[in-house]
């Protein structure tokens, strides 16, 4: 029998012709029963869901450092037509380059949909095996799981929540069949999302342990925690990167502002902020000169990661470092202006800490050093950040403005000044706010594959390359369903 129930079944699933958009089936019944007849399995589940997650197409690379910022103009792309991303950065959506992630993006998300419906419908079956904290940590992770895969589906292959609430959004799959899930609206999709959050999250707030007071988040878990590191087993080690109850109350704030709901937004964003759970890295660990101490993805503000030091070694990197003309860089005329160096910019440690300017055939580029490994020990693990505190700032500045700009622009300052920029902004028009929070949350989450989303959310024109201008639009916002999906009727 095999440890993990992903491997158990993640091989079985197809986009071919002649099956339907989720043929995934187990080995046997048999294999599934015993690995659910103790809570240890239910445990081994649910870390398998962490392992697919770290895959190629998900947020190992594709969901991460590649298509979200391909589609963000994020990158000067290669002279050769070779580079891999090239049409998509085109929104060129027929190529056939783009098409074979496409589907491999959609495929990975519903799996650990299934994945996660799986160890739910055994979760209820198998009650009796479980401490009541290990039932509520385990049904609230793969709850939580469902939700987050589902959202980033929608995100991806729907209209935003402001340009077509009542459209057809993506299927939501609540439990584990080969057949056909309904169609969701994007307002019904949405509402789903925040029901399992909401389960979740009250499942999460009695019995997880990153809640105690004791619980801290530092670099050194033998000294900075109580917890951390002091249980043996991997499913209640390091809590503060899991789908924890913290991560669940950001993740209903991200889902909230894209649905418009400007006041629970602000109410889970304000949650973590007040908990100070989650302490802004300070400038010293940031810019420290010796590279195993340095934090360049700002460790302990990172709500919401993956641990995946292979990926970020063997894959992100690789991205990132291979030839010039194939390679995910960026022009230093572009890194300029996208981080304002000619002005107050010119303070700001993420451009400084993040990229290095290389030489090539071509001229010179800029390298993202963002995930860059060093020699073991490195100062902290090595995190694919998914959620982290900053986004929860600009959550509440957004939410706050039309009532109390000032404060707005509290959150926002904040944010700067932690990242080295002391000079302060306060405009009194909406317009200008909202073009400087874009602005900053470029910076910020770059090669995260998050900004892309803020665009198509607010359904605003953005920065291309060399002073060119994206003009919003359906057919650039919104990917088009694998082809399977519309011959079998989702689309």
């Amino acid at each position: 029998m095999k440890k993990y129930l992903i491997l158990i079944i993640a091989a079985a699933a197809t986009l071919s012709s002649c099956k339907k958009w989720l043929d995934v089936r187990p080995e046997s019944e048999v294999e599934q029963d015993v690995l659910f007849s103790k809570e240890d399995g239910f445990k081994d589940a649910v870390n398998g869901l962490y392992s697919r997650a770290v895959i190629d197409n998900l947020y190992g690379r594709d969901l991460t450092i590649a298509l979200p910022e391909v589609l963000a103009q994020n990158y000067t792309h290669g002279a050769r037509d070779a580079w891999t991303y090239r049409q998509t950065s085109l929104f060129n959506y027929r190529d056939a380059t783009f098409i074979g992630y496409r589907d491999q993006i959609w495929l990975g998300l519903y799996n650990i949909v299934a994945n996660s419906n799986i160890i739910l419908s055994y979760a209820d079956k198998k009650k009796d095996v479980f401490t009541p904290a290990t039932y509520a940590m385990v049904k609230g992770e793969a709850l939580a799981y469902r939700a987050y895969c589902h959202f980033d589906a929608l995100r991806l292959f729907a209209p935003s929540y402001l340009a077509g609430a009542n459209e057809p959004g993506v299927p939501y799959s609540t439990v584990f069949s080969n057949k056909v899930p309904k169609l969701y609206s994007v307002k019904g999709v949405i509402d789903s999302v925040m029901l399992d959050l909401e389960t979740a999250r009250t499942l999460l707030a009695e019995y997880d342990p990153i809640r105690s007071p004791g619980y801290k988040v530092g670099y050194d878990f033998a000294t900075d925690s109580s917890t951390e590191a002091r249980d043996n087993q991997l499913f209640t080690q390091n809590r503060r990167h899991r789908l924890n109850y913290y991560a669940v109350t950001a993740l209903m704030a991200r889902v909230a502002l894209y649905k418009g709901d400007k006041a629970n937004a602000l109410k889970y964003a304000q949650e973590i902020i007040d908990s100070q759970k989650f302490p802004w890295t300070v400038k010293a660990d940031f810019v420290n000169a010796d590279e195993q101490k340095r934090d360049r993805i700002m460790y302990k503000e990172v709500i919401f990661g993956l641990y995946a030091p292979g990926y970020l070694n063997d894959r992100i990197n690789d991205l990132l470092r291979r030839g010039e003309d194939q390679s995910l860089t960026l022009s230093p005329s572009e890194s300029r202006t996208i981080y304002e160096t000619g002005g107050a910019g010119g303070d700001d440690n993420r451009y400084k800490q993040w990229f290095s300017e290389q030489s090539g055939s071509a001229g010179s580029y800029m390298r993202l050093e963002k995930y860059k490994r060093v020699d073991n020990p490195n100062r902290h693990p090595l995190l694919i950040p998914c959620i982290r505190l900053s986004e929860m700032y600009y959550i509440a500045a957004e939410c706050t403005f039309d009532t109390d700009a000032e404060k707005a622009w509290g959150y926002f300052n904040t944010v700067r000044f932690n990242r080295g920029i002391g000079v302060e902004l306060n405009y009194p028009s909406k317009e200008q706010f909202m073009d400087e929070l874009m602005k900053e949350a470029r910076k910020e989450f770059y090669g995260e594959g998050q900004i892309w989303y803020m665009y198509k959310r607010l359904n605003v024109n953005y920065p291309g390359q060399s002073g060119n201008v994206i003009t919003a639009s359906r057919q650039k916002f919104v990917l088009p369903f694998p082809d399977d999906e519309i011959a079998y009727g989702n689309r």
